[in-house]
């Protein structure tokens, strides 16, 4: 069955347009139900409109409090029967009640080797704290920030002369081969995400799957 996917992004939307090209491929079995945004101006709705997918934006701006901007943004979610909602570049916190509403029904992409380098400016962190090897990771959405269940990382080398713009831009090119894989595997019915734990082929996923050079799980 078709993954019904629902995407949530603040930005440029680079990894939405990777899943809109992975689907137009034949290369994700996936539709996208919908993008939601918390910005007015993110360029993920244009991506999402020239796509013919539906466009909304949802500002909290425009609500009383967090509780009454996730009311309205999952209930837009939810009307749609997405099976799984992805957040690519969504810069807002989600409720914690929202997310026990949805429980293994929310991941996120990250862009470091979690558990390290949570929160914002994540590739400065890795240059501060001196590693050689930094990426991204796919996880289960919980209450906490970016402590969900792993459920994959791709890796990149910190290179001498690195800032953190050098290290964000070798981090996004496979960050989008990264979120799309994963999604693969999800709409394949292999990878099954979980609030506590995620199953890999039936058994639980003892480590994150590790992105290869040719964009395949090892």
């Amino acid at each position: 069955m078709t993954l019904r996917l629902a995407v949530l992004a603040s930005g440029r939307g680079s990894n939405l347009q990777a899943i809109l090209d992975a689907i137009a491929s034949g290369a994700l079995d996936a539709s996208i139900v919908g993008l939601w945004s918390d910005r007015r101006d993110a360029f993920a709705l244009e991506r999402a409109r020239a796509a013919g997918v539906p466009a909304h934006v949802v500002r909290p701006r425009d609500h009383a409090d967090r509780a009454a901007h996730d009311a309205a943004l999952f209930g837009s979610i939810d009307a749609t029967g997405a099976d799984l909602i992805v957040c690519a570049g969504y810069m807002r916190l989600i409720g914690a009640s929202a997310v026990a509403a949805r429980p293994g029904r929310m991941i996120n992409i990250h862009p470091s080797l979690l558990p390290l380098f949570k929160g914002l400016h994540t590739h400065q962190q890795a240059l501060d704290a001196g590693v050689t090897e930094h990426g991204a990771s796919v996880h289960v959405v919980t209450a906490d920030l970016d402590a969900g269940p792993v459920l994959a990382q791709a890796r990149v080398p910190v290179l001498p002369g690195d800032d953190a713009d050098t290290l964000a831009a070798r981090v996004l090119e496979r960050e989008h081969p990264l979120l799309v894989q994963t999604l693969h595997t999800i709409a394949t019915g292999r990878l099954v995400p979980g609030a506590e734990m995620a199953r890999l082929d039936g058994a639980p996923l003892a480590a994150p799957l590790q992105l290869t050079a040719n964009n395949r799980f090892a």
